[in-house]
């Protein structure tokens, strides 16, 4: 057995000859990409009903409060279930979810043709609805990565992280591209039922899983000791702690993508189409560097190419909010994708190898709250933010304070700094 690890070791494709990792991969892929594709849809959908920035931002919020809430028991959970089981529930909870907000897209269009339009109603029904998605990530997100540790062999466990990272991110991509396209041709409702096309056949190849991933050991330990355990982990462990806290505050003051339905449809005047070309642009360059990096891997000065690369994406983020013209912002938008996607391979493949088998439920938990969670707290200061500032300003604010975050690591989080694996 030891002979064979050895000999798949060198190869990039090393991990995927695991079946058992290879049908998560499968299932995760679709699963990501539908919900993806959701979760921007009702970004378009929301602007059409309120034309107001501001109220994109409160989906953010919607989605933020309880999964931030959650995180922190989540991981005790975690790490005291059998992880295949937990992660089918939520898969199929997000199905549901799915289901509902076709169902109130189909009531929407019935409402359009018969020209009266509940649209307070209807947006109460999404945020309530995302609300809901924002419960079951707070257990479904962080089961993903902890189960990797669970049915990988150590040998493989960082060739297997870059290839969770980048397959997250493809399907994150995708989804996040192509929907602006189905929008134009098939409407909301055509969209949604996307979606709940893709969460299906995601589910079916997440429970091929056959291999039980045992829960962890933490003993008689009542849950806030255990909570508080990961907690300790993570704050001591001073290169996770400067990745989670970096990739914090960069996506939180740097989210432009929320922006971008407000930049399509009144800055740049390009509509739909457009719209969906705006958001493939940084889906395009992350697609391209996960490509490089699947390949040739990163293999030294790891924490400094990081923190060049968040630079380097808050410059992109300030010339895409300066720029009118279309060409200038998908090209910054592509820029900043490559930076980005960089960078979240890095933190990730950080944060796994770090992590102790026992632990990576709550840790991955805190990681859920330090990173997904930003970007939703991102789109909702992004929102308040352009509510406050007017979009454009916003938009060079929140770039000139992630440039302002990663001077702020470079000298005061040396470990990260000098951080290499």
């Amino acid at each position: 057995m030891e002979a064979n690890s050895s000999i798949i070791k060198p190869s990039p494709f090393a991990a995927l000859q695991v079946t058992e990792f290879r049908n998560l991969m499968l299932g995760r892929f679709l699963f990501i990409m539908g919900l993806r594709m959701m979760g921007t849809l009702v970004g378009w959908w929301i602007y059409e009903l309120t034309n107001q920035p501001f109220a994109i931002g409160l989906i953010g919020l919607a989605e933020v409060i309880p999964a931030v809430s959650l995180a922190l028991y989540a991981g005790h959970v975690i790490d005291t279930s059998e992880k295949r089981k937990l992660i089918l529930r939520g898969v199929v909870l997000y199905w549901i979810c799915a289901l509902a907000l076709l169902g109130l897209s189909i009531y929407n269009d019935q409402n359009d043709q018969a020209k009266d339009h509940p649209t307070l109603l209807i947006a109460i029904g999404i945020y309530f609805i995302i609300f809901c998605t924002g419960i079951i990530r707070s257990f479904t997100g962080p089961s993903f990565n902890t189960i990797i540790g669970g049915i990988m062999p150590k040998s493989l466990l960082q060739n297997a992280t870059t290839w969770s990272q980048g397959i997250w991110l493809t399907a994150s991509i995708l989804g996040h591209a192509i929907v602006g396209f189905i929008i134009a041709g098939f409407g909301h409702t055509g969209s949604l039922i996307v979606v709940v096309v893709l969460v299906s056949i995601g589910f079916i190849f997440i429970s091929k899983i056959n291999k039980q991933v045992p829960h962890a050991a933490v003993g008689d330990k009542k849950t806030l000791e255990s909570v508080k355990e990961g907690l300790r982990f993570v704050y001591n462990t001073k290169e996770v702690l400067g990745a989670l806290s970096l990739d914090l505050f960069a996506v939180l003051f740097g989210g432009a993508v929320a922006m971008i339905p407000v930049f399509a449809k009144d800055i740049l005047n390009v509509g739909p189409i457009g719209f969906g070309w705006l958001n493939a642009a940084s889906d395009i360059g992350a697609i391209l560097i996960i490509f490089i990096i699947t390949i040739f891997p990163v293999n030294a000065g790891q924490g400094k190419k990081l923190l060049l690369a968040v630079g380097g994406f808050g410059i992109c983020i300030i010339v895409f909010a300066l720029s009118k013209i279309f060409w200038i912002s998908f090209a910054a938008l592509v820029l900043s994708g490559i930076l980005d996607g960089f960078s979240m391979i890095v933190r990730g493949t950080i944060v796994q190898l770090k992590t102790p088998d026992h632990m990576r439920g709550r840790v991955m938990s805190v990681n859920s709250m330090f990173i997904n969670s930003s970007n939703e707290l991102g789109q909702f200061e992004s929102g308040v933010a352009a509510k406050l500032l007017g979009v454009i300003p916003s938009v060079v604010f929140g770039g000139s304070m992630t440039l302002l975050v990663v001077f702020t690591c470079w000298f005061k989080a040396p470990k990260l700094r000098e951080m290499e694996y």
